[in-house]
């Protein structure tokens, strides 16, 4: 599992273990896991025809998911309206983390294996910047102005501020062991970090720069989403299988929530009312009501989902199948699969970009 796997990278490091090839070998016995684990169980992805979403999904701006494909080194974009790959970029090594600015004319990716962040132009579809970071770095996240990109470095748990306009790194921020996950509230005020290594969640103070608070949550967190009122955060555990609710107020957990096996990335609806959760281990995605903090479905999807978003109009949720190669299209509606859409080797993270 992912979350083992990170673990497992602390200890390595501290014995001497070369990073880069690390890194590697870590996720080669990572796909070898998922794959045992889905043979056992029974367990296969779902495959169907590619079904145009609704009316309400195609906007005067047109929507675009955004893959990374981890061990081909490239990122796949996917026209919503038609469940099509429109394009296939080419990005630096091991690309795992993928976040799209608000006016949809940029997107960011981290490049485990480079230590970079990709900056692509999604009028052309083409890289235009390279920025170099923090060790490994694995997550971001773009401010709601659209001015600062976060990136979490889980080599040397740091996060590095990126200044858009600029695209070069403005500030590093020490936090706490093997940061991965992180999301930005509405407001653009606070970052939330998980730290899996240490099992808590840093609170950044996006205007110093500095550390707000170290909130305790669960067993190795990893993925972080912010409700779109910026009064609840979600953790996702990946050991413990549950997600920690953070009030935001308080900076403390009001609620935990059991899901499913190893769960990674996470997702808010536009409207606040459903979270989905991508159970890495279970080959599944757990449905949460957010204003009861209980799983009201479960739904699945193919071999080892790690990423998943859901579309501006809230229709639809996008989930990367990390060992099958494909992305779930769930249907909100019925919160069914109606959609399985072959992509690049070992997709990781999506994201949504409403495109100009």
């Amino acid at each position: 599992m992912l979350t083992r796997w990170i673990k497992t990278a602390a200890a390595h490091d501290s014995t001497g273990m070369s990073g880069r090839a690390g890194v590697r070998a870590r996720w080669s016995r990572l796909r070898s896991a998922i794959t045992a684990a889905a043979l056992a169980t029974g367990l296969t992805a779902l495959a169907s025809l590619p079904v145009p979403a609704t009316a309400g999904e195609t906007r005067q701006a047109r929507q675009v998911a955004y893959v990374t494909n981890q061990d081909d080194n490239t990122v796949s974009a996917i026209d919503v309206a038609s469940n099509t790959t429109i394009a296939t970029i080419p990005v630096g090594i091991l690309p795992a983390g993928v976040a799209a600015s608000p006016g949809g004319t940029r997107v960011y990716v981290t490049n485990l294996g480079s230590d970079t962040v990709s900056v692509i132009n999604t009028a052309t579809n083409g890289v235009i910047a390279v920025i170099p970071v923090g060790a490994d770095p694995f997550d971001v996240a773009v401010s709601p102005g659209g001015t600062r990109a976060y990136v979490t470095n889980s080599g040397d748990n740091t996060v590095s501020v990126i200044d858009t306009a600029a695209n070069n790194v403005i500030a590093t921020i020490p936090v706490g062991t093997v940061p991965i996950g992180v999301a930005v509230t509405p407001g653009g005020t606070r970052a939330y970090v998980a730290n899996q290594g240490t099992d808590n969640v840093t609170v950044i103070n996006t205007a110093t720069n500095t550390v707000l608070a170290t909130i305790p949550v669960g067993d190795a967190p990893t993925g972080v989403a912010v409700a779109p009122g910026g009064t609840r955060v979600l953790v996702t555990n990946s050991i413990d299988n549950t997600v920690s609710v953070i009030d935001t107020i308080t900076n403390t957990v009001i609620a935990t929530i059991p899901v499913g096996t190893a769960p990674n990335q996470l997702a808010v609806t536009p409207g606040g009312t459903r979270a989905y959760v991508a159970n890495q281990g279970s080959n599944t995605v757990s449905v949460i009501n957010t204003a009861t903090n209980a799983v009201i479905t479960t739904v699945p999807v193919g071999t080892g989902p790690i990423g998943v978003a859901v579309t501006l109009g809230g229709t639809r949720a996008y989930v990367t199948d990390s060992g099958s190669d494909t992305v779930s299209v769930i249907n909100t509606a019925t919160n069914a699969v109606e959609a399985t859409l072959t992509v690049g080797n070992t997709p990781t993270e999506v994201a949504i970009a409403n495109v100009p």
